[in-house]
């Protein structure tokens, strides 16, 4: 491998404490100037005295060549830092959030996003973000939803590539790539409630058949790090679990990149009752795989005393080195340690604004439209536009950079949809506040509604709601938003709800009444635009939910690929009292993974298969088996489908799940044109972990249903043999 020698050349000179700096990550402060925070002045002396690996949060190109000068003019050996930053949709230019990402059903839109992200970022002296989060999830009510690609393992994986190569590129060393993170490893979407930082008890089968795919993924993509999660896993913590970060990442899929720790979390090995002390703690996680403590200082002030004592060893200590220095090798950092201040992204850049519109229109999910109630007819004279997100600025969403948030927020759909319809007058009324208890604008409201030849109502969540440790119980919209609904439904008027928000909402209390509904998400910078684009038909919406809709919070977690019961509910039978379900709830979902309209209409034809039966020993052996599906356009304009494909394996030697998606491809149609979507089906698609430790990947003999069509409910259906 390139550098080796230079890394064993390095490894020899250094010492103990130089090594374990090296594994050492401190906070820097945002603010710099007087009275900033202790870590600044913490990381400027481990820098001096070779003391320190990598810093995070240090913002702007000047600071981060200014403590970078420190550690390569001043340090004995001066290597260089590498500076880490949450950098998760976007630097400047805001894209809409993770979640609605893959609502687009396309990977191309994280490429984007990464890409992007990466150049701006790497201009202004980041060479490391902590992003993409691939946790898999079920739990709406975990604020970390809107950070996460959704509930299914497949889309997700299929999103951690392409988000990877954004950031990554080819070649690390590139001055417009930067190194990505595969977090949380593992099962933190998992978490027990929903509730930030929690349990996670989980199975053998279950963590590799769900929560481990898109991991694997992002190591075969060839990310440069990983980052262990906050919560146990099945008992032991994920920052002590050598299972996890050594023998299935390290060992079962070579991973040769830095596994870093979460924010103090190896510290946390003591909260959780795991380690008994700091130097407990330190060797914990050195011995089970973290190669970087990120702000707790375990290994950095008790390593030497744990290497003298045969706690940890020379050959592990001397391992997570290498592949820090491997990382900053690669990053180019040692031959080109500074960035070019004057040559710093300042803000966004035309084509970067255009891509995040265009990205947001794309990620948008049409719910509900009825009668056409959408696109709006730009020919009305007064448009009322109604709701407390209606004129926002803070369309942004979770986990976007505070300079980038005081100095480009996104535009408001009041002044987007004046644009787009100049001739009309807009009637604009907030109604209720988007939290808080407030009903005096309601009145006003309701006659801007009363006297408009449309009405969109814009509400949702605000992103504060939503994002780390924004956990909620309930999942309705806050405030006295409902109300506000009520209120405008009661005029008899027909109107179109555009819901904002970080994650899945219950609406069926006011669902029926809307004549459309547009899940809009939290959109980025371009969000007012984006969500005119969408309401006036500039733009034909094509995305689908990437996560299920529940009716209730109380109904959560409802997830498409479930696994069946002995005694599954069956709606040609509702009255059928011992089956799985509620009493006091209709079963189902309010709206299912992969659901969303378009203002055409799609025929989806059954999957036809290349083959009828096929051999276990055959698939293994790297055969496929094609799968063809037949769509076309039957409405009135040009516009997008996504063709889902599902599998369904009816018996076999662990329960599989009823669904699981295995391919999909979002197409464009013209007015009735007609084409047909190929997938191809492998090993990897018709098989499934057992509960083996060890990890043991079976195809077994038996039939599986292949199902084709527009969302997880998709009814056209072949089967094929396995043999």
């Amino acid at each position: 491998m390139p550098h080796e020698d230079r890394i064993k050349e390095l490894l020899g000179r250094m010492t103990t404490r130089e090594k374990l700096g090296q594994l050492q990550q401190l906070s820097w402060a945002w603010d710099t100037g007087p009275g900033a925070s202790a870590g600044t002045a913490q990381a400027e002396t481990a820098a001096r005295e070779g003391l320190l690996g990598s810093v995070l949060n240090v913002f702007g190109a000047a600071s981060g060549n200014a403590l970078q000068r420190i550690a390569v003019e001043e340090s004995r050996l001066g290597i260089p830092l590498v500076f880490g930053l949450d950098v998760i949709h976007g630097y400047w230019t805001t894209f809409p959030i993770p979640l609605a990402q893959a609502a687009a059903f396309d990977p191309a839109v994280a490429e984007a996003d990464g890409a992007t992200s990466a150049r701006e970022a790497r201009s202004n002296g980041v060479h490391w973000t902590f992003s993409p989060m691939i946790d898999v999830t079920r739990e709406p009510r975990w604020g970390r939803i809107a950070e996460s690609f959704g509930e299914d393992p497949y889309l997700t994986a299929r999103y951690a590539a392409a988000k990877i190569c954004g950031y990554e590129g080819h070649d690390l060393g590139s001055p417009d790539r930067i190194a990505a993170c595969a977090k949380h490893f593992a099962a933190y979407g998992g978490a027990e409630g929903g509730r930030d930082y929690n349990t996670v008890d989980v199975s053998e089968q279950r963590l590799r058949n769900t929560y481990l795919p898109p991991f694997q993924a992002a190591a075969d993509a060839g990310v440069a790090t990983f980052m262990a999660s906050f919560n146990t896993v099945s008992g032991v913590p994920a920052h002590g679990n050598a299972h996890l970060l050594t023998g299935i990442l390290k060992q079962q899929w070579d991973f040769g990149g830095v596994v870093v720790s979460d924010w103090a979390g190896v510290h946390e090995l003591l909260v959780h009752g795991y380690a008994a002390d700091a130097a407990d703690a330190g060797r914990l996680a050195l011995t089970s795989g973290v190669d970087m403590e990120m702000v707790s200082t375990s290994l950095a002030e008790h390593g030497e005393e744990l290497l003298s004592a045969g706690h940890i060893t020379q050959q592990r200590l001397d391992d997570a080195v290498a592949r820090v220095l491997r990382l900053k090798f690669r990053l180019g950092l040692f031959d080109r340690p500074y960035v070019d201040e004057g040559a710093a992204v300042a803000a966004p850049t035309a084509s970067a604004r255009s891509a995040a519109r265009e990205a947001a229109a794309r990620c948008m999910v049409l719910l509900k439209n009825d009668a056409a109630a959408l696109p709006l007819d730009l020919k009305a004279s007064t448009i009322a536009v109604i709701g407390p997100f209606a004129d926002s600025g803070d369309l942004l969403g979770a986990w976007v950079l505070p300079d980038a948030q005081r100095r480009f927020p996104s535009g408001t759909v009041v002044e987007a949809l004046q644009a787009a319809a100049p001739q009309a007058r807009i009637r604009h009324a907030r109604g209720v506040e988007a939290e808080g208890d407030a009903r005096d604008g309601i009145a006003e409201a309701v006659a801007a509604a009363r006297a408009a030849d449309a009405v969109v109502v814009v509400v949702g969540e605000p992103p504060a709601l939503s994002g780390e440790a924004a956990t909620r119980s309930g999942l309705g919209l806050p405030g006295a938003q409902e109300e506000l609904i009520a209120a405008v439904a009661a005029t008899g008027k027909p109107f179109t709800v555009v819901l904002v928000a970080g994650r899945p909402l219950t609406i069926g209390g006011w669902l029926d009444s809307a004549a459309a509904v547009v899940m809009a998400w939290h959109p980025g910078i371009e969000a007012g635009r984006a969500i005119a684009d969408v309401l006036t038909g500039a733009v034909n919406p094509g995305g689908k939910l990437p996560v299920t809709f529940p009716r209730s919070a109380g109904q959560v977690p409802v997830y498409y690929n479930r696994e069946n019961t002995g005694r599954p509910y069956d709606p040609a039978q509702p009255d059928v009292k011992y089956v799985s379900k509620y009493v006091d709830l209709a079963d189902g979902p309010q709206f299912p993974f992969g659901h969303g309209l378009s203002y055409t209409t799609f025929a989806t034809g059954e999957p036809q298969l290349s083959r009828d039966r096929i051999a276990a020993s055959a698939l293994r052996a790297g055969a496929t088996v094609d799968v063809t599906v037949a769509v076309r356009n039957t409405g009135s304009r040009a516009g997008d489908e996504v063709v889902q494909l599902y599998v369904h394996d009816l018996v076999a030697s662990i329960v599989q799940p009823v669904r699981r998606l295995r391919g999909f491809h979002r197409i464009t149609l013209a007015r009735g044109e007609s084409t047909v979507v190929r997938f191809t089906l492998a090993a990897a698609d018709l098989g499934f972990w057992t509960n083996d430790p060890t990890g043991e990947f079976v195809v077994e003999p038996g039939a599986v249903d292949v199902y084709a069509g527009t969302s997880s409910s998709a009814e056209g259906r072949s089967r094929l043999m396995i043999t």
